[in-house]
């Protein structure tokens, strides 16, 4: 037997795998991939094992333990999908690039730091506190295009 022919028909199924790893999205079709790219290096190991003629037969030991360790593989990268199809009703991977769940800001958690800041939070240093029209016991803040509007008409 040749040695190229199953050499080929290796690197044409790593090559498949490996486009699916990076083309697919679907989080069980990338395992299924990751199985073809374990094939492809058991019919190489199996290959040249045949062809060096090894009275050990250590390519088709090492075949074994690949094959147990896809196993075990596939089990655990199931289960991972799984719990994360329950938890977050996709398995699509561009979504699950996030893993980690969002953590709050430390501000918003601890509260207001200052002790003499009223219960909002909006103390004098938030600089996102707008108080130019706290003055102008007229202006209605809930309506802004009306403050505009009276503000252009105060002008005219």
């Amino acid at each position: 037997m040749h040695l190229a022919y199953p050499a080929v028909l290796a690197v044409l199924l790593f090559c498949t795998g490996l486009y699916g790893v990076l083309a697919r999205r679907n989080a069980i079709l990338v395992l299924m991939s990751v199985e073809l790219m374990l094939n492809a290096v058991n019919l190489n190991l199996v290959a040249f094992d045949v062809w060096l003629r090894d009275t050990l037969h250590a390519g088709q030991a090492l075949t074994l333990f690949t094959i147990a360790i896809a196993a075990a593989e596939i089990g655990i990268g199931l289960a991972i999908v799984l719990m994360v199809h329950r938890n977050r009703d996709t398995s699509d991977v561009d979504r699950l690039r996030d893993t980690a769940e969002p953590r709050p800001r430390l501000s918003a958690a601890l509260g207001p730091t200052d002790p003499g800041a009223d219960a909002s939070g909006s103390g004098a240093d938030d600089p996102e506190a707008d108080d130019s029209d706290a003055d102008d016991p007229d202006s209605d803040s809930s309506d802004p295009g009306r403050a505009a509007g009276e503000k252009a008409e105060a002008t005219a």
